[in-house]
């Protein structure tokens, strides 16, 4: 069979594992409290696969067990000011004992990200959780982000001639790219009527604002993983990679939604 023919070969398995995102991510949200210890785990398991990626450590899972469990704490005791005081803390601790271990430049670099990425990207699905509508808005930025990546995969497949950036993601096309922004603004527009309750000309900023960011997450990754010479940050998630092929696009999306695009939703 010729590759052109078998281009959607993947969907059905990457169908069977969106399922199983789906109930993991409708239990983490269902509680503020589970939500705490689901942002935690995600931040464990993406440091794990940073660690992993730019081989920093011999056995990553102990330090991104200690990253993890500690943020935890400081989800549960801490509010929004005192967690960036006390996660800078906790960075910098982290970056001096991988420095004392005499990691390479590259290797410190990747840390660096990873933390920004762990204690300070992915808390902010907490912030958005823990607002006064924060079920219907956490709901709203996951579902967008995640079927932004979606609409732009299959409108790439579909339409895609065209090559956006070549030397990072070759498979990412102009036409996908305009096509998922378009479909994403759609959506926006549906869900933010029933979810945030809030009007067209807003819905359709924030459609397009996250459509554009979360673009921009999946690059940000892939050069990593270009510049580290890997094609998938894990195997977590059979048709995907790891969980941060799969939530790239919401390490910025997150906090641009929370700081940025949040005072035009009425919470």
């Amino acid at each position: 069979m010729k590759p052109e023919e078998n281009k959607f070969a993947d969907v059905p398995l990457r169908v069977k594992t969106w399922i199983y995102i789906i109930i993991v991510f409708a239990l983490g949200i269902s509680h503020p409290l589970a939500t705490a210890i689901f942002v935690s785990w995600i931040s464990a398991q993406s440091f794990f696969e940073f660690s992993r990626m730019f081989k920093v450590h011999e056995k990553p899972l102990i330090p991104s067990l200690f990253i993890g469990v500690l943020q935890f704490f400081l989800f549960y005791f801490l509010n929004i000011e005192n967690y960036f005081v006390y996660g800078s803390l906790l960075g910098i601790v982290v970056l001096l004992y991988f420095f004392l271990l005499k990691a390479s430049t590259q290797q410190l670099i990747g840390i660096f990200m990873a933390l920004m990425v762990c204690l300070f990207a992915f808390p902010h699905l907490l912030w958005i959780r823990n607002t006064s509508n924060g079920l219907s808005s956490i709901i709203f930025v996951v579902v967008v982000t995640e079927l932004n990546d979606v609409f732009q995969y299959l409108m790439g497949k579909f339409f895609g001639k065209h090559k956006i950036v070549p030397k990072i993601s070759p498979n990412k096309t102009l036409e996908g790219f305009i096509g998922g922004v378009f479909l994403t603004i759609v959506l926006s527009n549906i869900l933010g009527f029933f979810l945030l309750q809030t009007d067209i000309i807003t819905n359709s900023i924030i459609g397009l604002t996250l459509g554009i960011s979360g673009f921009c997450g999946d690059i940000f990754m892939s050069y990593l993983k270009r510049k580290t010479n890997v094609k998938d940050t894990g195997h977590l998630l059979p048709g995907h990679g790891g969980l941060l092929d799969r939530m790239d696009s919401l390490i910025f999306n997150a906090p641009l939604f929370f700081w940025i695009l949040s005072f035009l939703i009425k919470n």
